[in-house]
């Protein structure tokens, strides 16, 4: 059989031919993904809808040179429904999400959920500002980093108690407020997530204010007293009597150090409680 040798020309208006420029039919990746849409120079450029093989997540929009990039809808498929839910729509930008807009179809299982948020993080990268719906009852709205909760930002807890102030981590941290869903409320210092340091508690059902230290959560050492109680909705059968001290500060200053000391040691942050005294 005779060897037919082409030329560097025909070789090279070959290579051009089989690079994917334009508009193409579907494309399917090594691992199964699949893309429809346009092409600049072998990347994803124009508009295009991208299908994951794993997770069955889809992309929907503007693409430059291999990126969603410009306006798209990201959509997650949930694994027990086999349902999609449409959980972002609006701008990226070098395949990050730009301007935030979310959605969520209908609310499933904390397990479903929580399988979900993994799935989208795999592909997004949570930064900067933004709305996220764990479900129709759990939202949070505020700043990210690295796909987590951190700077300023709002959770409405599916509890329907609302938490305002900062984060870190992923967690509530540095000072913020708490509203809970029967009216009372704490605004204070926050670490890992738990009401450490200084901080206040108002009892609004009961009508009474606690203000002093807390650790992981519990109130350690501080000042029970009423507040509002003649509008509470179930005060306390009786008013809390006055503690009469030669020097009520000083007695509250030598309890706090002990508890000021253990926060100081876990969270540095906290170091200007003491030194603001």
């Amino acid at each position: 059989m005779p060897y037919l040798q082409t030329s560097k020309k025909s070789r090279a208006l070959l290579d051009i031919k089989s690079q994917k420029c334009g508009l193409r039919h579907t494309i399917f990746s090594v691992i199964g993904n699949e893309y429809t849409g346009e092409w600049q120079d072998n990347k994803k450029h124009g508009k295009g809808t991208q299908v994951w093989k794993k997770s069955g997540a889809i992309y929907h929009g503007e693409w430059k040179f291999g990126k969603p990039d410009g306006y798209g809808t990201y959509s997650v498929l949930f694994p027990e429904t086999k349902e999609l839910a449409k959980k972002y729509c609006g701008e990226w930008k070098h395949g990050k999400k730009h301007v935030c807009i979310l959605y969520s179809v209908h609310a499933q299982s904390i397990r479903c959920i929580h399988a979900l948020r993994y799935v989208m993080c795999s592909f997004l990268s949570l930064q900067g500002y933004g709305m996220y719906l764990y479900n129709n009852l759990a939202v949070y709205e505020g700043e990210w980093s690295e796909n987590q909760r951190s700077g300023w930002g709002r959770m409405y807890y599916e509890s329907r108690d609302i938490y305002e102030g900062e984060w870190m981590k992923d967690k509530n941290n540095g000072q913020g407020i708490i509203r809970c869903a029967n009216g009372n409320w704490y605004e204070g210092t926050w670490g890992e997530g738990k009401k450490n340091g200084d901080g206040k508690f108002y009892y609004s059902d009961k009508g009474q204010l606690y203000e002093g230290i807390w650790l992981d959560g519990v109130a350690k050492c501080g000042t029970l007293s009423d507040f509002g109680r003649n509008e509470a909705p179930t005060p306390s059968k009786c008013q809390i009597p006055q503690v009469r001290l030669v020097d009520m500060q000083l007695v509250l200053r030598e309890s706090e150090e002990a508890y000021l000391e253990t926060i100081n040691s876990k969270f540095p942050l906290h170091n200007t409680l003491t030194e603001n005294e």
